[in-house]
């Protein structure tokens, strides 16, 4: 019995030691293989760094308005006799809109106009009498005070008379109208909108630290959703003297001009205000460039020999990135002017990698992957 256990133990031993020496081989081989692959080259594309003119700008939102809008009310009530626009007509300064029923402040101007000149004639003859001293002074008074309030009252009757006829503050585009002929309508009531379109403005924020960089007269750039193919143009025309200290930031207003009237009041728009340009600015494509939570970089291609030979490697460069448009980018960093820089193939790159330029931007994998 006990011989047997210990042929088992012998057969146990030589079958674990038989094993762990084939995993061992087979580590040793593999290592072996893996000293004598030979380094892949990553494929890439490279631009030659140069400095140049970098177009600055200031990015803001905003929504557009009119240069001159208002919402036509009315400043007393009454029933609308007459309306003298179309829903969307143009119209044109002190012209009228719209009458409300007048007809008793004309009866009553009527009254007071037939009394007026026996008023006049009144206080002509009393002033006459009293300086012959023919009356009292009472007397002169009475009919001067009848006069002057008679004159009074036709006054404030020609000024509710003229309010009753609504008219056009300014020349512009009417919107339409929810009030109809031969309605009752209370004073304040909305009557139409009307907005002149010829120019339009916008109000948009920014920061304290942008402010030395904005001025009068100072061009900018607007994009709005309805045309995404158009660029208008306009030219700062207000800038708040306060900031707000809530925020921090700064109002600024920009007059634009639409003479095609493409614009409509409350269209979102995007700013881009004109800064002057940046002159020997590292300017670079952000394909090139490496984003990341630990920093930005870009990798260099440098030249060194090796056993002889011209090898190619990548080393990583850090950048800040201090504007975006489009799809460039203005960096800071370590850069030298006619180095190369790799623009797109830098996702399987590391540090030190060994790299081969070539032409084709469209980069992909080789047909077969060496093989550990």
């Amino acid at each position: 019995m006990k011989k047997w256990l210990f042929i088992m133990l012998i057969l146990t031993a030589v079958i674990f030691g038989s094993v762990i020496g084939f995993n061992f081989f087979v580590q040793g081989k593999i290592k072996q293989a893996i000293a004598n692959m030979p380094e892949p080259t990553m494929p890439i594309t490279v631009e030659v760094a140069q400095p140049k003119n970098w177009q600055s700008t200031i990015k803001a939102i905003g929504f557009i308005e009119p240069i001159q809008g208002v919402d036509v009310s009315n400043q007393l009530s009454g029933l609308i006799t007459k309306i003298k626009f179309n829903n969307g007509s143009r119209v044109k300064k002190g012209q009228v809109l719209l009458t409300l029923n007048a007809q008793i402040e004309q009866a009553n101007l009527k009254s007071k106009l037939a009394q007026l000149p026996a008023a006049k004639a009144d206080f002509d003859r009393l002033t006459k009498l009293y300086r012959k001293d023919s009356v009292s002074k009472q007397d002169l008074d009475k009919a001067q005070a009848n006069y002057l309030s008679m004159s009074a009252d036709i006054q404030a009757l020609r000024a509710t008379i003229a309010q009753k006829v609504i008219r056009a503050p300014f020349s512009g585009l009417i919107g339409i109208t929810d009030v109809h002929l031969g309605q009752f309508i209370q004073s304040g009531t909305k009557i139409v909108r009307l907005e002149s379109v010829k120019t339009m403005k916008i109000r948009f924020n920014i920061t304290q630290k942008q402010l030395p960089n904005v001025a009068i007269g100072q061009s900018l750039d607007i994009k709005v959703d309805a045309f995404p193919n158009r660029i208008f143009t306009g030219r700062i025309s207000a800038i708040e003297p306060a900031v707000f200290y809530q925020s921090g930031l700064v109002q600024v207003q920009a007059e634009i001009p639409n003479h095609d009237e493409y614009l409509r009041s409350g269209m979102f728009a995007n700013v881009n205000v004109i800064l002057p340009p940046l002159k020997q600015q590292w300017v670079l494509p952000q394909t090139a460039i490496n984003f990341s939570l630990y920093g930005n970089s870009i990798y260099i291609v440098k030249s060194q020999q090796e056993q002889g030979k011209s090898i190619k490697r990548v080393y990583p460069v850090a950048v800040e990135v201090l504007e975006r448009h489009g799809n460039l980018a203005l960096v800071k960093g370590d850069l030298k002017a006619g180095e190369n820089y790799v623009t797109s193939g830098q996702v399987r790159l590391s540090k030190g990698s060994k790299v081969k330029i070539i032409k084709d931007r469209a980069l992909n994998l080789p047909a077969k992957m060496p093989e550990l």
